[in-house]
């Protein structure tokens, strides 16, 4: 079993893979990316599952937090649908041609501060 999780300070390296191995033998812990949030979806779907079935944290019992998680659960299987990336890797070139342009236009006013 592969358990994903983000770099957050409570399951950051080696120690955190050691005691989830400790554990459960069978479980491999995998970190994302660092700085790549983005990558997350995971992270996404639990910000929804709290937002829409978590709040308000009304639950009488454990029953209930069962019961509306899989209600959740299986509105969520048979709606859901594949993410479709609007965008490209055209727009991350022009992104990064900009960023170069305002990295160098940014250069040159530093420059041009300190000589007058």
């Amino acid at each position: 079993m592969f358990w994903v999780v983000d770099n957050g300070s409570s399951h950051r390296g080696k120690k955190a893979a050691d005691r989830l191995s400790a554990a459960f033998p069978n479980a491999v812990l995998i970190h994302t990316p660092v700085h790549a949030s983005w990558l997350n979806q995971v992270e996404v779907y639990f910000s929804v599952v709290q937002r829409k079935v978590v709040q308000p944290n009304d639950f009488t019992g454990l029953a209930q937090v069962r019961g509306r998680l899989r209600a959740f659960e299986d509105r969520y299987n048979s709606t859901a649908q594949p993410f479709q990336w609007k965008f490209t890797t055209s727009d991350l070139d022009d992104l990064l041609a900009r960023l170069d342009r305002h990295t160098a236009d940014h250069q040159e006013e530093s420059s041009v501060g300190r000589a007058t």
